[in-house]
């Protein structure tokens, strides 16, 4: 297949590399001084699974290399708009625009500039991060879970698990995208959120008991929520998903609000306890433990953008 990465920091550079490694035809649209590192030096991976380098195909504007079969959607979720207005005309016929954004959001926003059939939604499970251009961390999982939005397992979902299972970063093909998409959501506006606020990896915040018992209240709400808007979450995913992270290498792990806080990038927060915020009004929930952590989250933001 011939592949875009949209948005090549740690998590989409490290899908496409793992892709490129499977012999599929990769470009990774980047800029600034990550796009010169890739194009000089190609992306060195210090991974848990194994060390690798590849050359990769860099590029500034995703119209040199286009049309493309699969474009994988992996920029923030503030730049969706106009990074989906990037890729007028970059899609082959009959090509799938797959977003691996944090949130549940960003599908109905990409379905507002292509067809509604383009478009399929996935969660990126992994740790990775670029820990400097071109040098990609990778230190946890490395899957993606996706699926058709109207639920369907139809033959270009099959080719896709056949792509991914090749290149090792297969998960699940599943028929209820929403539910999975906000069991993801569950686990941002948990750890993200409190990992942010107190520059925490994983680990520290877990043996904290105070910090265990608000990241999981963070996930029962979240849980609530999303029951509300349809989802078939259940509040038992939240003690199995705690367990799961207790069994990784969890001080390693910094989550990518926590990491684009310490590179002075702009904090995703608006898609993550945002989008649930948004969702609880909808239905009349109360989320406490949510909006405190938004609205912390809002004046972090808005202070450190601002001199005093």
């Amino acid at each position: 297949m011939k592949i875009l990465i949209m948005g090549a920091g740690g998590v989409g550079a490290y899908y496409g590399a793992k892709l490129q490694q499977a012999g599929e035809e990769v470009t990774l649209c980047a800029r600034g001084d990550n796009l010169r590192a890739l194009k000089e030096q190609g992306l060195a991976v210090k991974s848990y699974l194994g060390d690798f380098h590849v050359r990769v195909n860099a590029t500034l504007e995703p119209l040199e290399f286009a049309p493309y079969d699969l474009i994988l959607f992996a920029v923030k979720s503030y730049d969706t708009e106009p990074a989906a207005q990037q890729l007028k005309g970059c899609l082959a016929p009959n090509g799938i625009l797959m977003t691996i954004q944090n949130g549940v959001e960003n599908e109905e926003v990409l379905c507002r500039f292509f067809p509604r059939e383009c478009v399929m939604g996935g969660n990126s499970r992994i740790g990775a991060d670029m820990a400097a251009p071109g040098k990609l961390n990778h230190t946890a999982l490395g899957v993606i879970e996706f699926g058709e939005l109207d639920g369907t397992e139809t033959p270009r979902a099959r080719r896709l698990k056949e792509v991914f299972e090749r290149a090792g970063i297969y998960g699940v093909l599943t028929s209820d995208l929403k539910t999975l998409r906000w069991y993801k959501l569950m686990g941002n506006n948990s750890t993200n959120s409190v990992s942010a606020l107190t520059h925490t990896t994983l680990g520290q915040m877990l043996d904290d008991p105070a910090g265990y018992e608000l990241v999981r209240t963070l996930m029962l709400e979240t849980l609530a929520v999303g029951r509300a808007e349809g989802a078939k979450v259940v509040d038992e995913r939240a003690d199995w998903q705690l367990g799961q992270i207790r069994k990784m290498d969890a001080y390693a792990i910094k989550t990518s609000t926590l990491q684009d806080l310490e590179k002075g990038k702009p904090l995703e927060y608006e898609a993550i306890s945002g989008a649930v915020l948004r969702a609880a009004r909808r239905h009349g929930i109360s989320a406490p433990a949510t909006a405190a952590v938004y609205t912390l989250l809002k004046l972090l933001e808005s202070t450190r953008r601002k001199p005093a």
